[in-house]
């Protein structure tokens, strides 16, 4: 990507979007275009097609979902799988009527088998079944991968895939009963020390295995790649390196200061008993993680702690 490029970023104000726009910025590509859905609706092709037509975006970073946690996935399954084919469907195929040079596709760990081999290897995909809680999601970032495959082997179009591990970072979601582990626990541990509880609980042994990304990370990421990945398929994106539930709990207490006892309750489930990704594609590709995990919680718990 030249600097004076035109880069459009979907779904700027979500928090991927967000960072691939902050990294633009600090890396000296000025020429951005954003649109927020008051004024651009992803799921209308006429309203996309007449965007692309009248902004001529040379560099595309699809962005933009629909996004939700487990309650969210499972009661609005039409809304998840709709909203999200019609978004990438939308941008992708306007995105080779209008010429852009390059395209850049975001999607989810979630598309891999529930029971697929750990670490995680972007071969694994469409081995076996889906989580059913968030199949619908799962399937729409799959047909993405697809389509930029697809329009890559028909059209010659320069369109690439990532799929991003868990991430936390500046815009998170820290809502009480729909955000994710790290946020939640973030939220948790901080009204427990400002309301002086002796403990706090959390769900499960402790004992699942999970991995974490900080969102500025994956920014740097999908820039590298945008300007170094030109193949069909798709690359991880993580750090290779994952942390136990009760470890993080144990670690998110330490940061924010919470001294109480952190008590397990052994009656809810704990899912997965590990979700990793393997990275040795994107380190051979040349890129590797570099925000550290503690880093990376204290960064994000300094400028959030007085609005928790």
């Amino acid at each position: 990507m030249e600097k004076t490029a035109r880069i459009f970023v979907a779904g700027h104000n979500g928090m991927v979007g967000s960072a691939i726009v902050r990294h633009l910025h600090q890396t000296g590509f000025e020429h951005l275009i954003l649109a927020d859905s008051t004024t651009l609706d992803l799921r209308n092709q006429l309203e996309v097609n007449e965007f692309f037509r009248k902004n001529k975006p040379e560099y595309v970073f699809l962005a933009a979902a629909k996004v939700g946690g487990i309650l969210a996935n499972n009661t609005y399954r039409a809304e998840f799988l709709y909203d999200n084919l019609m978004i990438e469907a939308n941008v992708i195929h306007a995105a080779y009527q209008n010429a852009v040079k390059k395209l850049l596709f975001l999607g989810s760990s979630c598309i891999y088998p529930k029971l697929a081999p750990q670490p995680l290897q972007e071969d694994a995909l469409l081995t076996g079944p889906l989580e059913p809680t968030n199949e619908p999601y799962a399937i729409a970032k799959i047909a993405g991968i697809k389509l930029c495959d697809a329009y890559r082997f028909q059209y010659g179009c320069n369109f690439i895939s990532v799929m991003p591990t868990n991430l936390y970072g500046p815009n998170d979601n820290y809502h009480p009963e729909n955000s994710h582990v790290l946020p939640a626990m973030i939220r948790r541990f901080h009204e427990a020390k400002k309301q002086m509880l002796p403990s706090v609980t959390i769900w499960g042994s402790g004992t699942p295995r999970r991995e974490f990304m900080h969102v500025d990370d994956l920014a740097d990421a999908c820039c590298f790649l945008m300007q170094s990945f030109n193949e069909p398929g798709f690359v991880n994106i993580g750090t290779g390196e994952d942390i136990s539930i009760q470890e993080l709990a144990i670690l998110v207490a330490q940061i924010i200061g919470f001294q109480g006892e952190i008590k397990n309750d052994l009656s809810k489930p704990d899912g997965t008993p590990r979700k990793l990704m393997d990275v040795g594609k994107l380190h051979q590709l040349g890129w590797k993680a570099k925000i550290d995990l503690e880093s990376g919680i204290r960064a994000v718990y300094e400028p959030v702690k007085n609005k928790l």
